[in-house]
């Protein structure tokens, strides 16, 4: 007797139909689903067996009585892991994607600030010769990442080939390779204090909210820069924009803020030792993730255990 098929939600706000085009399923096994909008996913939300999609609605859940399995189109899954979802759906994340994205990100905005980029670019547009600023090296710096999963090794394993001593933390302090000394959660501030330049990338869970406050910011030393490529609850924004204003610390790249998009009237907007960019550090691209999903869902056709399954005590 033919097994009936599995229904598939692909749900992106903007690329839904770029996702669902990447998908290769046997004939009959799977029926395909694709909506960009809250309302498209609620139509189909009762027959649905596996959702893949990307801050698919919370409401959609209580909706979708078959569901057994969504796959994220990220990393993180903070969005994924609120009350609305039942107990019984496996989550799986996208790994090994974003790190290679992110130390490009990361080592890009320490070099734009190490050339003095602003500085030369300023006196082109003024035609003026100014020999007086001379770049200073990156090598031999202390760079500390906060969060030592795949993307944290990926910075790592990058900065140390420009020659940056790196440290970092996590939640047990266990060693890794190429990291120079590993502390754990409890030694935070004592890493924090070491460091030139601190790389957050710890996932967004209930430990790490508000991870850096006013006394981690105030251990920083006062010429090093802050890159947060996690999210930004992590950080208190608050005592941030505070320790900017006082020139506490050198300066901060975000890539991730509590509230996305930025709001227009937001104190970072106008201080000129922040750089604000769009959350583009680690973008998601039908492509790359593609293959991740087609694995997952041949293992979930086939009965068999799905890779990159979220612990959901942990949340990531």
């Amino acid at each position: 007797m033919a097994r009936p098929p599995v229904h598939v939600l692909v749900y992106h706000p903007d690329e839904a139909a770029q996702y669902a085009a990447l998908i290769r399923a046997p004939r009959g096994r799977v029926v395909l689903h694709v909506a960009d909008t809250p309302d498209g996913a609620m139509r189909v939300a009762p027959g649905i067996d596996v959702a893949y999609g990307w801050k698919i609605p919370a409401a959609f859940y209580g909706k979708a009585p078959r569901l057994r399995w969504l796959q994220a189109m990220g990393a993180g899954v903070d969005w994924v892991l609120g009350p609305d979802l039942p107990p019984h759906v496996v989550v799986t994340r996208v790994p090994g994607i974003f790190g290679p994205w992110m130390a490009e990100y990361v080592l890009g905005w320490c070099t734009w600030l190490t050339q003095r980029v602003e500085t030369y670019r300023a006196a082109q547009r003024e035609r003026r010769w100014d020999d007086r600023v001379i770049p200073r090296r990156l090598r031999g710096d202390t760079l500390l990442i906060v969060g030592l999963g795949d993307i944290g090794r990926a910075i790592a394993r990058t900065a140390r080939a420009v020659g940056l001593r790196v440290l970092g933390v996590s939640r047990r302090g266990a060693a890794v390779p190429g990291v120079a000394r590993v502390h754990p959660t409890r030694e935070l501030r004592r890493a924090l204090a070491a460091a030139d330049w601190v790389v957050l990338t710890v996932p967004l869970t209930p430990a790490t909210r508000g991870l850096l406050g006013a006394r981690e910011l105030a251990a920083m030393k006062p010429t090093a820069w802050l890159l947060n490529v996690a999210r930004g609850a992590v950080v208190d924004e608050a005592a941030l924009v505070d320790a900017l204003r006082r020139r506490a610390i050198g300066g901060a790249v975000l890539d991730v803020f509590t509230t996305e998009p930025l709001p227009a009237d937001h104190p970072l907007w106008g201080l000129d030792n922040a750089v604000i960019t769009p959350h583009i550090s680690g973008p998601s691209t039908p492509d790359e993730i593609a293959p991740v999903f087609a694995d997952n869902l041949a293992r979930f056709l086939a009965g068999r255990r799905l890779r990159h399954v979220v612990d959901r005590a942990r949340g990531y």
